[in-house]
């Protein structure tokens, strides 16, 4: 728990298109630096920090991202750059970062930039160097890539609670719905429930009883926000403000705990309540890590939707649908908006502060107060919540 975060504030956010892009890393980031920049009305020699969220493992040959942030205007030449790496949480630790240099006073503004390159790497490249955020020194643990491991969730959550796979057809459904309304989405496609539950040549089993609709997208794409003093925002036409910030971790290797009981969520989301003084009642929406449709249906029990082995109620119930009481990932998540690993975390964050700013476009809710963030590393590991707000 990061302490007196409500101390810090968004003034500003960039967010390119995710997909199958022909711009190149160093492109991506200067592309939402510089958006960022121009819509907080913030200079770059005005910048006192940078962090950048970047996984990489191989998927390209740019090893020292924070460098390229300074491509996007001269005004950042000298200022302190810094990459910061938690597997598909990456983003969201260089989130952490630049609120704890502005907390610490080291920083009054900050900019934070999340990026990942991915297609240009075959399926089978990205999925084995994803598989790397995985516990190598276990030699079955080590062959698995992480479709295996959350079908192995999705087959423990069977044998213990019930089918959980038409709640995951259905949660698939509603992020392909959600993100027609989203243009800087990756997939634009509608999605039936029926469709994401019938195994077919277009929606093949990808590791039993995971079909290619319960999987995330391999993305490229890039965000940025900018943070400042709660103080000093109150000088920009837009703010949000922080009202938690949790990190918790657990243990790499699976053994030894329950894959499927998501304690590390379940803390680091609790804790952020607590920080916040918010209930999950409170929430006008979400944004969450669903890398699988099988780890959507685990976070809505891990946020108190649901009681253990009832995920389902919160999607057949309807209350998560983009006209329910708590929207989950109006955005499409990472289903159907896509998940270039370095920036997923960022954009939960640009995305959410434009809903809470009334930008949201299409995507817009009527009157949204309050808003869950939670971005995830490997299976449980790294877990990040934070709760934002409109500014009091």
């Amino acid at each position: 728990m990061i302490p007196n975060v409500s101390k810090v504030s968004i003034i500003g956010a960039g967010h390119t298109r995710f997909g199958r892009l022909s711009q190149n890393l160093e492109e991506l980031i200067t592309e939402a630096t510089q958006e960022a920049l121009a819509d907080a009305g913030v200079a770059a020699a005005d910048v006192d920090a940078i962090f950048v969220g970047h996984f990489n493992s191989g998927l390209v040959s740019d090893g020292f991202p924070s460098s390229l942030v300074h491509q996007a205007d001269p005004g950042f030449r000298f200022t302190p750059a810094a990459r910061m790496e938690n597997a598909c949480a990456s983003g969201s630790a260089a989130i952490f970062a630049g609120l704890n240099a502005i907390l610490s006073g080291q920083a009054e503004t900050v900019l934070v930039v999340g990026v990942e390159k991915m297609t240009s790497r075959s399926t089978a490249e990205v999925t084995t160097a994803l598989a790397g955020a995985g516990y190598q020194n276990d030699e079955f643990e080590a062959s698995l890539s992480f479709p295996d491991v959350f079908a192995l969730a999705a087959r423990t959550y069977a044998e213990r609670y019930g089918d959980p796979l038409p709640a995951m057809a259905k949660i698939a459904s509603k992020n392909h719905m959600n993100a027609m309304k989203n243009p800087l989405a990756q997939m634009h496609r509608p999605m039936t429930p029926e469709q994401a539950n019938t195994v077919t040549e277009k929606n093949p089993v990808i590791s039993a009883p995971l079909r290619l609709s319960d999987c995330s997208l391999i993305s490229d794409g890039a965000a940025a926000i900018v943070l400042t003093t709660t103080e000093r925002a109150k000088d920009f036409p837009r703010a949000v403000q922080f009202k938690a910030a949790v990190h918790v971790s657990d243990s790499l290797p699976m053994t030894g705990r329950d894959v499927i009981s998501f304690e590390g969520p379940a803390r680091a989301i609790g804790k952020a309540y607590e920080q916040a003084g918010v209930t999950v009642g409170d929430l006008s929406f979400a944004e969450v890590h669903d890398c699988f449709t099988i780890a959507e249906l685990l976070i809505y029990e891990a946020m108190g939707l649901a009681e253990k082995g009832k995920g389902a109620e919160a999607i057949d119930s309807g209350r998560v649908l983009a006209e329910g009481s708590l929207p989950v990932n109006l955005s499409g998540g990472l289903k159907a908006k896509g998940h270039p690993v370095g920036a997923t975390g960022v954009s939960m964050h640009a995305l959410s502060y434009r809903q809470l700013t009334g930008q949201a476009g299409e995507m817009q809710l009527a009157d949204p107060q309050n808003a869950l963030i939670f971005n995830m590393g490997g299976a449980a590991v790294a877990n990040y919540a934070t709760i934002l707000s409109r500014r009091d």
